[in-house]
């Protein structure tokens, strides 16, 4: 069970909780929200930029295996593993502190056949990973910037190594990132051009998804019906993640191109 008792804050070596309005909020290091979590709802998506990472399920249905960078309070974790029973998920996440917070603070599970927790750099356990898995997320900050090394040359070859040949990168990144075209310029030349964007809000965070192999049309009759029944499936709402899809060719720019 995680603790629900404190209303204020707690801050412990860098990490700080805080609640608002009925919402626990995780910080690491800075003033950007790392996770959060609706008290009385703690296995849903509250933060926008969560909800459209989601959207890898447009192209990916069914993944069997999905492998997580970066942990925070563990809402992609949480929902997958209570919405997705057929899923099998690994989290690999540096700081045993932010694990620690994550199961007493926001209500992760325990780990189980289906989801395991690793300690260790994200970069490096990707370089060393030697198996293949159906989808690759990757969300990963220190303090209010993005980590250097889960957003080099190097990281996206190795992500494009591990993924099996129907494989989905996604990536969290800021908008506002001073370097988000050399970011995503990498991202394009890795996966061969085969990259997708999605703009959770204005001027917030761009979703990257980086595909094997092309993943078709975008507004095909097929998506678009894959999307209602996503919609229904799982309360997010993929009709609109579809109508936000944009094809990248390695500018900040024409991710908002329609």
């Amino acid at each position: 069970m995680y603790d629900n008792s404190r209303k204020k804050s707690y801050t412990e070596v860098g990490v700080v909780i805080s609640e608002k309005n009925g919402v626990r909020l995780l910080h690491l290091g800075g003033r950007m929200i790392q996770s959060a979590m609706r008290i009385n709802a703690p296995n849903e998506l509250e933060l926008s930029y969560t909800r459209c990472m989601m959207g890898f399920l447009l192209f990916q249905p069914t993944p069997s295996h999905i492998l997580m960078i970066g942990l925070g309070g563990g809402s992609l974790a949480k929902f997958v593993y209570h919405k997705m029973p057929q899923t099998k998920t690994i989290a690999v996440e540096i700081n045993q502190q932010v694990v620690s917070v994550a199961h007493n603070y926001f209500a992760l599970p325990p780990e189980d056949d289906r989801f395991q927790i690793i300690i260790a750099d994200g970069a490096e356990y990707i370089a060393n990973y030697a198996l293949s898995m159906d989808v690759l997320m990757v969300d990963g900050f220190d303090e209010d910037c993005q980590i250097a090394s889960l957003c080099s040359q190097e990281f996206y070859d190795q992500a494009w190594r591990v993924l099996r040949k129907d494989g989905i990168l996604v990536l969290n990144l800021l908008s506002c990132d001073k370097n988000l075209n050399s970011y995503l310029q990498r991202v394009v030349d890795s996966f061969q051009g085969h990259v997708i964007t999605m703009l959770s809000e204005v001027r917030g965070n761009l979703i990257v998804f980086g595909f094997k192999q092309n993943p078709g049309e975008l507004f095909s009759k097929q998506l678009k019906d894959r999307a209602n029944k996503l919609n229904e499936s799982y309360g997010l709402p993929f009709p609109d993640f579809v109508y936000k899809l944009r094809k990248c060719s390695g500018k900040y720019s024409n991710c908002l191109e329609t």
